[in-house]
């Protein structure tokens, strides 16, 4: 009857182990990134009464009998399956979509999380709530990304600055009308960009040649900074080096290679060292047809000077950066890390976890890369994993098996008093 009281109080701070676990569950039902976790049993060691028996050809064998002492507690198990992503339009919230961890680091070394709730500090760096910088690679001047190189805080450049890019080949494209007449002429204009970034306004003029047939003067004019059209009419515009000749189906001879030139030092500004390609063959060859009239200037490759505005991570960890000119620019790239055992990594809080022995070293990569690691969902944050029909089933189940471990210390302390009762 001893013997049964404490296998009995074994039982009941089992159980009670148990609901700290279901509670800590249901706390944390609303807590992002946070994996639930699940309590097992085991019996402790038994007390032998009789041992097993061989059997022979005359009598046959005997199990070996046992009386158990109590249970214990053999794990407290981490369920590291995926939680539901849930929408919040912040730029800085991030999910995980399968397997993987947020890298982290802070003085006291590197830590681990699902919770991607991170902001910007006011040195650009991207931090959990707690200070914790977020590990990655930051890109290089040129946008690729050093991924043979060791993780380092990731930086959000806010009021990053791009240099200008001098223009350096014009597009155009479209069509001249093949039934225009002898001088008509058609123009297209669009702002070039010089070596400081300022806007050149750019005017190319085609002009139907009298009595040669399907072929087009091609000259180049610019705006001055008074509005006023530059070489100034009645003279002549910047020649091109070639004239425009389209054959019989209306396809571009020549010039063969599809590409006229307005020369360095000719007069535009800014462009006293550097020549512009026009080019008219690549994106949408100009052509000879009928009465139509689209010619124009379809891009250019150049871009005045722009500060960072906004970013956006795509499903692969990369950040790319929003300019004011328009442009845009790797920044980043989050790395993700994945443990041949997840369930041996150590719980430090906050969510996050630390490194263990049995968890097996960091496997540390780019999302949607080997080792299984996920991808990135921007604007999104990973909910809890916790089941609250079943965490409510094992309440259930706690408070019977603590209330059926108390009702056996009370029958063995009734047996033991009528034990007792025995001496009067």
């Amino acid at each position: 009857m001893i013997r049964s009281m404490y296998s009995a109080i074994s039982g009941l701070r089992n159980h009670q182990t148990m609901m700290d676990v279901v509670g800590n569950n249901i706390a944390n039902v609303n807590t992002t990134g946070f994996k639930s976790s699940s309590m097992v049993f085991q019996d402790v060691l038994s007390q032998q009464y009789r041992g097993a028996g061989l059997a022979t050809t005359t009598t046959g064998g005997t199990n070996p009998s046992a009386i158990g002492l109590g249970s214990k507690v053999a794990a407290i198990s981490t369920n590291f399956g995926q939680g539901s992503l849930q929408a919040t339009g912040r730029s800085t919230d991030f999910g995980i979509q399968g397997d993987g961890f947020f890298i982290l680091s802070n003085p006291t070394g590197t830590s681990y999380t699902r919770s991607g709730s991170f902001a910007v500090d006011a040195l650009g760096r991207l931090t959990t709530s707690d200070g914790s910088f977020v590990q990655g690679w930051q890109a290089q001047l040129d946008g690729t990304i050093p991924i043979t190189q060791p993780i380092d805080k990731i930086t959000i450049p806010v009021g990053d600055l791009v240099p200008p890019i001098q223009t350096q080949v014009v597009t155009v494209g479209g069509n001249l009308p093949a039934g225009a007449a002898d001088g008509t002429v058609f123009t297209t204009a669009a702002s070039i960009f010089d070596g400081q970034g300022n806007p050149v306004s750019l005017r190319l003029e085609f002009t139907k040649v009298a009595g040669v047939p399907d072929t087009w003067q091609a000259e180049a004019c610019y705006v001055d900074g008074a509005g006023g059209l530059q070489p100034a009419p009645p003279a002549a515009g910047i020649g091109l080096g070639s004239n425009l000749v389209f054959d019989a189906s209306g396809k571009l001879a020549t010039p063969a290679s599809g590409q006229l030139t307005i020369p360095a030092g000719s007069g535009l500004p800014g462009f006293g060292t550097q020549a512009v390609t026009i080019d008219l063959a690549s994106e949408s060859p100009i052509n000879q047809y009928g009465t139509i009239e689209s010619v124009a200037i379809l891009v250019q490759d150049g871009s005045a000077a722009g500060s960072l505005q906004t970013f956006s991570v795509s499903h692969e960890g990369l950040i790319v950066g929003t300019y004011s000119n328009g442009r845009t620019r790797i920044i980043g790239q989050f790395a993700l890390a994945t443990f041949a055992n997840p369930g041996g990594l150590t719980a430090s809080g906050g969510t996050n976890y630390k490194e263990s022995v049995n968890s097996g070293i960091p496997q540390v990569g780019t999302p949607g890369g080997g080792a299984g690691r996920g991808l990135v969902s921007s604007g999104t944050l990973e909910m809890s994993n916790v089941d609250l029909s079943m965490e409510f089933t094992n309440l259930i189940v706690a408070q019977r098996g603590f209330q059926a471990n108390s009702r056996v210390i009370t029958t063995s302390d009734e047996m033991l008093q009528e034990l007792v009762n025995l001496k009067r």
